[in-house]
This record gives structure tokens, sequence and C-alpha cells, in this order.
């Protein structure tokens, strides 16, 4: 397997997620790597969540990226399709202050509404950076290949789960809600690229620089 890097310089990373806990279950492990990375700068936004749910998160990433900025729309819950322009616009206004190199995101073919949603406008919204969509697991079972792996080792593959454990205590009575979950994904995503650990991510157009340059096409 080739391995192909972003390149060397200041990265600005934007992180999109459906749901307070979206971002830190689908890419808290390349948050906790991205974090060791000098020049590196990370915006989130998540489109739905109550105040508890909101801090909950504001929590997570800190532990994940020290400094992350996150912002909340506050649409409701479950209900993504029937705001669509609302996201749309909440997506354009994020676009207007940031532009990204990288935009990590809900997959476009989730089974879950309100992630489908914001991974289909992505694309719309970014189109000169990578985008790369991350997976989510659920009752739904909607797993499926990924395209693009990030590596991870042991600890880091613990430190996610132990973030997210600690920072969402709403989500401890979840039948899914445990360490075996998360690092077993990662246990599997690691197999299929040759690492221990590793957090799968789909993207659907990527533009590979030959010349030293760092180059990137949305999903």
């Amino acid at each position: 397997m080739l391995e192909l890097g972003i390149g060397a310089g200041a990265l600005e990373v934007v992180c999109l997620g459906a749901h307070p806990d979206d971002i830190e279950i689908g890419c808290g492990g390349t948050l906790l790597r991205l974090a060791s990375r000098p020049q590196t700068s990370v915006a989130a936004l998540v489109l739905t969540g109550t105040p508890d749910r909101v801090r909950e998160s504001e929590q997570a990433l800190e532990g994940l990226f020290p400094g992350t900025r996150l912002s909340c729309v506050g649409l409701p819950d479950g209900r993504l399709p029937e705001h669509w322009g609302a996201v749309k616009q909440a997506l354009e206004d994020l676009a207007a202050i940031h532009s990204p190199h990288v935009v990590l995101a809900p997959r476009a073919d989730d089974a879950h509404q309100d992630h489908r949603v914001v991974g289909e406008l992505v694309a719309t919204v970014w189109r000169d950076a990578l985008v790369l969509h991350y997976e989510i697991p659920k009752w739904d079972a909607d797993l499926r290949p990924s395209t693009h792996y990030v590596a991870l080792d042991e600890e880091t593959a613990r430190r996610k789960f132990a973030v997210l454990d600690a920072s969402f205590p709403s989500q401890h009575g979840r039948d899914w809600w445990d360490e075996e979950t998360f690092l077993g994904l990662m246990r599997l995503r690691g197999v299929e690229c040759r690492a221990r650990y590793a957090e799968g991510f789909s993207s659907a157009k990527v533009l590979v620089g030959l010349d030293g340059a760092r180059g990137g096409a949305a999903s």
C-alpha cells in the first residue's frame, strides 16, 4: 500500500458533524494525530445539539485537539432533510470564514438521514479541499469499504475511547457504547491498511500531486 502525505506547512482542517459526538467518533484518532502536527488549526461545526450535548462535544474536542473552535447551529435532531436550506447556508457561512485544506465529514451514503445530508452537501461547498468522509458504527449496519486510512498506534486508539467515554456521559446507556465497539472497528481498519489500528475514510476525488506541492480536490 502506497502512503500519501498531505505535505508540510500550515494545515487548516474543518470538521463537520450532524450531532455532537459524530466528529469525535468518526475521526477522533485522526484529530489526536493532527494535534502533534505543527501549524495545524481545526474548526468544527455541528448542525444539531442541546447545550448540554454541545458542552460534551467541546470537552471531547479539547481532549482530542486542544484549541478546536466548535460552533453549533441548533437545528432539530433527526430532521435535517427537512431543513436542507438551513444546513446548506450554515456550511456556506462557515466556508466564508474558512478555506480549509482538509474537510472531515460524514459519509454521503450514511444510513442516518442527518449524517447523509451533511455528507452530500460538503462537496457543493468546498470544491478545492480534500474531503474525507468518516464512518460511524450503528445499528443500521451501513459500514462500507474505505478508500483512505489514517493509521493509529494502540496508545492513540485507546486514548480516543478514553476521551469519548469521559466526555459523553449522556451516551453511556447506549448498548453499542463501549471500548470493544470502537477498538474493534479501528482494529479492522488497521488490518486493511497493515497497521495495528486505523480510522477509515472515503473520498470520491483526490488530486495526486507528483511535483512535491500539496493539492486536494473535493469528494
